[in-house]
């Protein structure tokens, strides 16, 4: 498997190693995301004692790290291992500080499962870095994919090891570009942004895509079929981090049938009204779905709110397969696809999605110096036009708030439309945006403009950036 992206963590990694003291790193991040990949990539030239906890008993989690750290320090002397978390913690803070010379990389993986069954272990973490760890050269990386835990017993205020970590790294799923990286090297623009439109930015995901297969048949093979390793992923997670799936899944199954009020997704799923909104924080916190605002509202006090799918992969899985489960049971997978991955339908949906890719690009041409243009704050707005006396929206808002500049975007993802008229409207709705400052606009389109609306905007506050551009 080849290893890609992740360097700004990479970095940060190394910058923390070299640093020759005690370091805590917490790394978390939503299961399939690339954690033990980056901890591993990392580890490739650091001498590493790694242990991953399992979902098992207290002592079985014990003897295994038991036997993982005796291994690792050639020791034979304890042959029953350690007969609890103080003693194997201070035994390894022995080692550390008898050759602080060799200082080493010390991984503890999936943490939340060794703390479930050992509740004091944050505790007993806690007091071994306090008084043994501290003084040593160790790099402690604790990893775990329960994000609630890991931000709530962890990095919370009220965790015994509140204060201790001197590094967090929540590790996110990869943009369109990162994404890219993955897939296969002879797939066109379009085939690209198609699998980014389905699959997201979870590498474990873009890992399925066999080049052998079109776009089509990677897509049907892994998500409209019982045996598909897809199929069930979404209720996986769900399991994993939730006592109750059945019903989150049905908040989610409202989501994507386009329903976005609480009281209508309550409605859909069969959930409470009074609970549904819970729910959806829950998920929210997963990263899973978000709460949108017009651009320049209060999320905290804003009536405007509208709730979806934030995560691709999810987005698609909920809108075309979890309604055709029945069919894809029967054997009929590959007539359920159909829609899923052709035809207006399906290219609606990578159009909403266009959107978001539209302003990772942005984002990324900031970052990148190649825009003179520091974001503080982006998103989507939408609501009432007075002059046109219509419901209307922006696709893309950018605000440079240290410089007073706006970028305002437009993204169309047909194959063809009226350029001018477009540009004109995204234009005319510039006052709608109460910000004050220069104005920019970017047209952001499937396809290549005609030249004549090339020449005709050439050299004004206009810029024209074609999907294949992005990409490439």
């Amino acid at each position: 498997m080849v290893f890609v992206g992740r360097e700004h963590e990479l970095e940060a990694l190394e910058r923390l190693r070299s640093l020759g003291t005690f370091q805590m790193v917490v790394m978390y991040g939503r299961r399939r995301v690339g954690k033990t990949a980056l901890i591993a990539r990392f580890c490739e030239s650091h001498r590493t004692l790694w242990f991953t906890a399992k979902e098992q008993s207290a002592t079985a989690n014990l003897r295994e790290f038991s036997r993982k750290t005796l291994e690792f320090f050639g020791e034979t002397a304890f042959a029953g291992g350690f007969e609890s978390w103080d003693s194997a913690l201070g035994f390894i803070a022995d080692k550390a500080e008898a050759d602080s010379s060799h200082p080493f990389v010390f991984v503890f993986d999936e943490f939340p499962y060794a703390a479930a069954t050992e509740p004091a272990l944050p505790s007993i973490l806690q007091i071994a870095i306090d008084h043994r760890f501290k003084n040593t050269g160790v790099m402690m990386i604790l990893c775990g994919s329960n994000e609630g835990f890991m931000e709530g017993k962890v990095l919370g205020y009220k965790s015994p090891l509140y204060g201790r970590r001197t590094a967090q790294i929540h590790l996110k799923p990869f943009d369109l570009f990162d994404a890219c990286r993955m897939m296969p090297s002879d797939a066109g623009w379009l085939e690209k942004m198609e699998y980014y439109a389905v699959l997201g930015g979870t590498p474990y995901y873009l890992e399925q895509i066999d080049s052998a297969l079109t776009f089509r048949q990677n897509i049907q093979f892994r998500c409209f079929s019982q045996s598909g390793i897809l199929y069930e992923e979404p209720m996986l997670l769900l399991r994993q981090e939730l006592r109750e799936p059945s019903l989150y899944g049905s908040v989610l199954d409202a989501l994507g049938a386009g329903r976005t009020k609480p009281k209508e997704i309550g409605e859909y799923a069969g959930v409470e009204q009074n609970t549904v909104g819970s729910y959806l924080r829950t998920l929210e916190h997963l990263g899973l779905v978000e709460r949108l605002v017009p651009f320049g509202e209060d999320p905290k006090h804003s009536r405007k709110g509208l709730w979806r799918l934030r995560d691709p992969f999810f987005a698609y899985w909920y809108k075309f397969v979890s309604p055709v489960t029945a069919a894809i049971d029967m054997g009929l997978g590959a007539s359920a696809s159909a829609s899923g991955t052709s035809g207006p339908v399906f290219d609606t949906y990578v159009g909403q999605q266009f959107e978001g890719m539209c302003l990772q690009w942005l984002l990324r041409q900031c970052a990148a110096g190649s825009i003179d243009f520091m974001p503080t704050r982006f998103g989507k707005w939408w609501g009432n036009d007075p002059i046109a006396r219509e419901q209307t929206d922006i696709d893309v808002v950018m605000e440079d708030a240290i410089h007073h500049r706006v970028a305002l975007g437009e993204c169309k993802w047909r194959e063809r439309f009226n350029e001018t008229e477009a540009v004109d409207r995204l234009k005319a709705r510039s006052p709608l945006i109460r910000v004050k400052g220069e104005r920019s606009y970017y047209l952001f389109t499937k396809h290549p403009v005609s030249e004549v609306t090339k020449e005709k905007f050439l050299g004004t506050d206009l810029h024209l950036v074609n999907a294949e551009a992005m990409i490439e």
